[in-house]
């Protein structure tokens, strides 16, 4: 497990602004409250086997005690690194995006499944939707009970959103908590 270098933190971080903007600061800066530390350390972001991990300074210390072939996995995975040197957000990190989301989406109960199964949000399926987004803004998608379901890139800006019609795609699926289910046979 090592740092990112400067290539690798660029492409983590311009996915990151993509659904944060400006809130990505308080996710570098969120102090860690793990381990026996009188000092809260902060959270980092370490490469293992081509994943990114969002891990606590005091965790990352109690890790070097463990060889590199045995370490599966360690805090949590925020996404990987593609063959083509890309970066992929994963699901995992939805609380974190949830908590610091510049724009976002409910859902009407009605549409919740079609999402989880995979599909993008159409118009007739949305509840609210935030103010000023943009085409192509990162967009975490709640229910209306304000429960993080995935995220995606807007496909119309918010102007749009209100004049097309109820089967107009709104926001394109990228990843969403049904994941879990739908990749079991994976593991």
């Amino acid at each position: 497990m090592r740092p990112l270098d400067e290539k690798e933190m660029g492409e983590v971080f311009k996915k990151h602004m993509l659904f944060t903007g400006n809130n990505l600061k308080n996710i570098i800066e969120n102090p860690s409250h793990e381990g026996p530390d009188p000092n809260p350390g902060r959270y980092r972001f370490r490469l293992h086997k081509n994943k990114v991990f969002y891990i606590s300074e005091s965790l990352v210390k109690r890790a070097t005690n463990i060889g590199r072939k045995n370490l599966v996995s360690l805090g949590t995975c925020i996404g990987k690194f593609t063959h083509g040197g890309g970066f992929r957000l994963t699901v995992q990190p939805l609380n974190l995006l949830a908590a610091n989301a510049k724009h976002k989406v409910w859902l009407k109960p009605t549409s919740e499944m079609s999402f989880l199964y995979g599909n993008h949000v159409l118009k007739g399926g949305l509840g609210k939707i935030t103010d000023s987004i943009n085409r192509n803004d990162g967009v975490v998608v709640f229910s209306m009970s304000d429960v993080p379901l995935g995220f995606g890139p807007a496909a119309r800006s918010t102007q749009e959103c209100r004049k097309c019609d109820p089967n107009g795609i709104v926001v394109h699926h990228y990843a969403d908590i049904g994941e879990y289910l739908r990749d079991e046979d994976d593991l």
